[in-house]
């Protein structure tokens, strides 16, 4: 006879895997594989580290600079598709690390996603002042 399970367990040949539903705080989670990170503690800090780096660099690769103007327009399609490529998967692992439920997790995502928009904003402001021209007045 099959005993009832509990909302948000799932049996898979014998075993047994809790899935939340709803935001949780913990060390146990699983992100990507099975059994990443596990149950340490140091693995965890790792994940922790790897989703905010992924959310970092799906930002800063929105904002590359252009390719050389006398690049050929082939090569030019070609490496803005490829970016935008691993920009993609870059977002679909942050995507599926948040699905995880785990608090830590969607704030190391949203922290990530958060920083890299920093460092372009920071860039692009930091760029805008040094090409300007300072006013100087004239001495009377």
């Amino acid at each position: 006879m099959d005993m009832p399970m509990s909302p948000g367990s799932m049996s898979n040949d014998g075993m047994k895997m809790d899935m939340h539903m709803s935001f949780y705080w913990g060390k146990d989670v699983t992100i990507f594989f099975s059994g990443w990170p596990g149950n340490s503690s140091g693995m965890y800090v790792l994940a922790f580290i790897f989703v905010l780096l992924l959310g970092a660099a799906i930002e800063i690769l929105s904002m590359l600079p252009t390719l050389k103007p006398e690049t050929k327009p082939i090569i030019k399609a070609l490496t803005q598709a490829g970016v935008y490529a691993l920009r993609m998967c870059f977002a679909y692992m942050v995507m599926l690390s948040v699905m995880s439920y785990n608090l830590g997790i969607f704030i190391a995502a949203v922290s990530g996603h958060a920083f890299g928009f920093f460092v372009v904003k920071f860039r692009a402001l930091a760029k805008e002042t040094t090409q300007q021209q300072p006013f100087m007045s004239p001495k009377a």
